[in-house]
């Protein structure tokens, strides 16, 4: 299957010049549920034994503690110029994870003051079956004043499944929180809107405003209301989250065990809008390709393109001229080298003969000299 990539390509006419084939999508889907299901079949068959290796999340098939799938896209070029602290969202039809789920623990990290946020999810109007997950608000300030030590760190990070932040103040929770939180992205805190709608963005002519850099005035937000954070917090949870770094390759979650094919294929689906919309330089042009797999699975493609290069400029017919000089005098150059290297060899061939030689003439006459001396040594005790 991966072997033909012309069949994993898909062309339209109008639009985006690629697109995903939807039930190439669908069966690599299928495929992967299927051979999921079967290894937790046979972990429960193997006399009850479990693999001490696995992540205990993995182990089972529930909504909550599902398999995860994954989709792996890898670029011709990179995704990003450095690491993104601040994750990207990407909204799924079939969220990831409930935020009501009984067992979800929530930390909402806020700017300050956190109390004006505490009054809100306090509030009547805030559904209460998500109030009841969100289990601790953190403002900066005591964000900074409290968790200042590693172990203290590490002692929050264990204590919340998934940590929520005020996209105003995201960017300075790495120093906040350190490598505990930003070492992987397991528990990175992803961002969420808290702030209410734009009040002055058109004016009474319906213009749109004016920048405050550009003389105009500065932007004014009504307070959020509890219905719209409650709103706010659910897509958060449910969203496909991209963690971007100047790499070729990127992982995200797009579905679970617990899922269906068609919803999977379905979330795929979004998640590869999202990422060439926004996220992926020049979109379908810079993708290479697109898997999805398991924990333990091989990867099944999906998608896979005709060219290695990104654009047509990038290929070039003849090289330029100005290379192909260099070539030519590098070439010169190492021929001149070897020939250096050879006549040194020579030389040093013909020292190496000449010392051997002239040893040889100094054995002899040594030789002579002592055949003289024992003669005279004769003659003499002779007389």
């Amino acid at each position: 299957m991966a072997g033909d990539s012309k069949s994993l390509t898909t062309k339209v006419e109008s639009g985006s010049p690629y697109q995903l084939d939807p039930s190439q999508t669908l069966r690599a889907a299928s495929a992967l549920l299927k051979k999921i299901s079967g290894d937790s079949v046979a972990r429960k068959d193997n006399g009850g034994k479990a693999n001490l290796l696995e992540d205990a999340d993995e182990e089972e098939d529930s909504d909550e503690t599902a398999t995860t799938v994954w989709l792996n896209v890898t670029t011709k070029k990179h995704i990003a110029d450095q690491r993104k602290m601040k994750p990207g969202k990407i909204i799924v039809p079939f969220p990831l994870q409930s935020a009501t789920s009984p067992s979800l623990r929530i930390c909402l990290i806020t700017a300050d003051p956190q109390r004006k946020y505490k009054d809100i999810i306090a509030s009547e109007r805030f559904p209460a079956q998500l109030s009841s997950r969100i289990n601790r608000v953190l403002g900066t300030e005591k964000l900074k004043a409290k968790y200042k030590t590693y172990e203290s760190r590490r002692q929050l990070f264990a204590e919340y499944d998934i940590f929520l932040a005020d996209d105003r103040i995201i960017t300075r929770l790495p120093n906040l929180l350190g490598k505990v939180f930003y070492g992987t992205g397991a528990k990175r805190p992803i961002p969420v809107a808290m702030q209410g709608k734009p009040e002055n963005a058109r004016d009474e002519a319906g213009n749109k405003r004016v920048k405050l850099s550009e003389g105009g005035d500065k932007l004014k937000r009504s307070e959020i209301t509890p219905e719209a954070l409650a709103h706010e917090i659910e897509r958060a949870v449910g969203a496909a989250l991209v963690h971007l770094a100047p790499s070729t390759n990127v992982s995200i979650r797009v579905g679970k065990s617990s899922m269906t094919a068609d919803q999977v294929a379905a979330n795929v689906d979004a998640v590869v809008t999202g990422l060439t919309e926004k996220y992926i330089p020049k979109g379908w042009r810079n993708i290479r390709s697109l898997h999805v797999k398991g924990p333990n699975t091989a990867a099944l493609p999906i998608w896979l393109a005709d060219e290695l290069w990104e654009d047509e400029a990038d290929v070039l017919e003849k090289l330029p001229e100005a290379v192909v000089k260099d070539k030519k005098k590098r070439k010169r150059a190492l021929l001149e080298t070897g020939a250096a290297n050879t006549a040194e060899a020579e030389d040093e061939t013909k020292s190496t003969k000449k010392s051997k030689s002239d040893g040889a003439e100094k054995a002899a006459r040594k030789a002579a000299l002592k055949k003289q001396k024992e003669e005279s040594k004769t003659a003499i005790a002779a007389a």
